[in-house]
């Protein structure tokens, strides 16, 4: 039987604490290992319990969570952290990614949604709230395609290819299965190969590729 996965929440309102506890309870393979009610708490809760996830919201009092963002990487280098806020500020977003955050998701997301970012981040993916997806893309200066690019492309199948442009969007797997007609499993099936044969491991790279190479577009 695998060790479940270890989880620090980081928030400052007891009461989404606690309802994140709860969510978490419904699956058989999370513990929560800790609370932290600041960035400082986080830090020392990080350091002493070394989780495998840490849900970490970016207002907190004193030490906030972008700000402590860079030391909890060095605290648990092991641990993936996902942003969990507020805040639909493109900025945010981007500078979270770049300090090493797995993932970004507003409060107001269903449970259902929550659930799918955590799964996706601890898969080593990079999940980030749909609605969010423009204000990533317009952060990125597009840059010339390259045969090397195209290439590549023209080695998925078309499936793949249609696959790939609703992730890069933003969209859930469940999501494009139901757009596709599809199954979800199918649909992480061609997401996989498709990520593999392009020589991706997260979801921003795909994004950055496909942007540059007019795949999508930002103001979809």
């Amino acid at each position: 039987m695998n060790s479940p996965v270890r989880v620090l929440l980081a928030d400052d309102h007891a009461v989404l604490r606690s309802g994140l506890r709860l969510l978490l309870s419904t699956q058989d393979d999370f513990e929560v290992v800790g609370e932290a009610g600041s960035g400082i708490e986080a830090l020392e809760l990080a350091a002493s319990q070394q989780p495998d996830l840490i849900l970490l919201d970016l207002s907190m009092p004193g030490l906030g969570g972008l700000e402590a963002l860079p030391s909890l990487r060095r605290r648990a280098p092991r641990a993936r952290i996902l942003i969990l806020t507020m805040h639909e500020d493109p900025q945010y977003l981007q500078q979270v990614l770049k300090n090493g955050a797995a993932g970004y998701v507003l409060k107001k997301a269903a449970d259902v949604e929550l659930l799918s970012a955590v799964r996706a981040v601890l898969r080593g993916e990079v999940y980030v709230h749909p609605s969010m997806t423009r204000g990533l893309l317009e952060g990125m200066l597009p840059e010339e395609e390259t045969s090397d690019d195209l290439q590549r492309w023209s080695t998925l199948s078309e499936r793949e290819q249609e696959v790939l442009r609703q992730v890069a969007y933003g969209y859930t797997s469940s999501q494009i299965a139901t757009a596709l007609n599809l199954s979800a499993k199918t649909v992480e099936t061609y997401r996989a190969r498709g990520l593999e044969k392009l020589g991706f491991t997260d979801r921003v790279s795909l994004v950055r590729f496909a942007l540059r190479n007019g795949l999508i577009s930002a103001v979809e």
